[in-house]
């Protein structure tokens, strides 16, 4: 029997990419999203379930859920894909939007993962991969609500890994760096108050630095092979960096103290 993945946020971006990645390795697909009836592409493969999963509507969580083991007999991985971005000044975003933010990206993954649980405890396997960012293990200026989500991210990805071993579920973080797809692209949502003249100077650097390095952002594809390997590889392995850029950065945050690395963000934006 083929394995099963079930994806959140899979109407775009590296969800989309990951449901077509795994379907075309043999897998069977349970592709979740806000609106499925909008979707064209993935209803047109075989062995994919569209359904609707809102990560802040805890129903339809287990109503996925539940359609995905009644379709294929099983799940044996759960993809916490789903994301939001906040961007901007902490004094400038609305604390709704910083809220919302929560909501979706750290609150709707546990939520979903409690979801599955039951499920991967009474298998006594099962792998939960969460995709997490750069954001998570790296802070720089204008994107504090985005650092916030992220990094509380990885800490319950980490503590979560010492509790699924008990039951013999694994525990995998994606650790992405920029990528090619709307959430840095024409959804770009950056939060300012231009009357807030002090930050004026930083918000610039910020938006002349985010030019620059979209250059080199990695395509969705990438970050899929990246999550295939997560699920398949038969390790332990906690933490899966995709992308160079997120690579040179990890590598360079570890070997630094905090006075050295915050002064060469500083001076790679010009501040």
């Amino acid at each position: 029997m083929s394995n099963t993945i079930l994806i959140t946020g899979s109407s775009s971006g590296v969800g989309k990419a990951t449901a077509k990645y795994f379907q075309e390795k043999g897998w069977n697909v349970v592709a979740t999203m806000r609106t499925p009836e909008k979707e064209t592409e993935l209803s047109e493969l075989d062995n994919v379930l569209i359904t609707r999963l809102d990560v802040q509507d805890p129903d339809s969580i287990v109503r996925a859920v539940q359609r995905g083991i009644e379709t294929f007999g099983k799940i044996d991985v759960l993809l916490n894909n789903a994301g939001v971005p906040v961007w901007g000044l902490v004094e400038a975003a609305p604390m709704a939007k910083i809220r919302h933010s929560f909501d979706v990206n750290i609150l709707g993954l546990i939520e979903t993962t409690k979801a599955v649980l039951p499920h991967f405890r009474a298998n006594r396997s099962g792998t939960i991969i969460n995709v997490s960012s750069l954001a998570g293990k790296v802070a720089f200026p204008a994107t504090s609500p985005y650092n916030a989500v992220k990094f509380a991210v990885e800490g319950f990805s980490e503590a979560l890994w010492y509790e699924m071993e008990s039951i013999g579920v694994k525990v995998k973080l994606v650790e992405p760096g920029v990528i090619k797809t709307d959430f840095i692209g024409q959804s770009f949502d950056f939060s300012n108050d231009e009357t807030l003249q002090e930050y004026q100077e930083l918000v610039g650097k910020f938006h002349a630095g985010k030019a620059a390095i979209e250059e080199f952002a990695s395509a969705p594809r990438l970050v899929s092979e990246i999550i295939f390997r997560a699920a398949t590889d038969g390790t332990t392995q906690l933490r899966y960096t995709a992308g160079e850029d997120v690579k040179q950065m990890v590598a360079t945050r570890k070997s630094d103290d905090d006075e050295t690395f915050m002064g060469g963000i500083k001076q790679q934006l010009g501040l």
